[in-house]
């Protein structure tokens, strides 16, 4: 039987309760151990002010790239049970304070409109806390009608912004 295709998707990280660098490493290997799919490449980790409500924690982001042979949808369900199991309460107010938020930012090149997902993310273009870790593992990369990542993360650290180090364990190796 031939393999699966795989799709190559990118995954935004993020947290801002209990120890958001321990949450985004131990789910990093979480990601690695999901079915049909391959952790690729995992950025550093960065510290962060918090996009939404005032008074919360500074965020801690980052971004994995996967290979799948999941549908979008399955790969959505897959990310929205990690954080479920790591105490994610979907109440409250919008881009409020969370233990582990989990966002699909690309799937290979999938455009879609869908009630539970929209590909390309979005807000990815507009938000440094994806640019940058975005940036660091494929500053080529396209967001289909606004540039290449690297262009719209630039050269520096945004203010407010600090690198945290590795967030895999054991590094795997850049995306080209």
């Amino acid at each position: 039987m031939p393999e699966a295709r795989r799709y190559r998707c990118h995954v935004g990280l993020g947290a801002n309760l209990g120890d958001p660098v321990a949450t985004l490493r131990a789910v990093l290997e979480d990601l690695a151990a999901l079915p049909l799919t391959r952790l690729v490449a995992a950025s550093d980790l960065y510290r962060n002010p918090p996009v939404g409500p005032a008074g919360q924690p500074d965020y801690v982001n980052g971004v994995a790239v996967l290979d799948t042979a999941l549908s979008a949808l399955a790969l959505l369900d897959r990310l929205q049970d990690l954080e479920t199991a790591r105490g994610r309460v979907r109440t409250g107010p919008r881009w409020g304070p969370r233990t582990l938020d989990l966002d699909l930012l690309l799937y290979q090149d999938l455009r879609c409109r869908h009630p539970r997902l929209s590909l390309p993310h979005p807000r990815m273009a507009e938000r440094p806390f994806v640019l940058v870790p975005l940036a660091e593992l494929a500053p080529g990369l396209h967001i289909p009608g606004r540039g290449r990542v690297g262009d719209l993360a630039g050269s520096r650290l945004p203010p407010g912004y600090r690198r945290l180090g590795p967030g895999a364990a054991v590094r795997p190796a850049p995306v080209a």
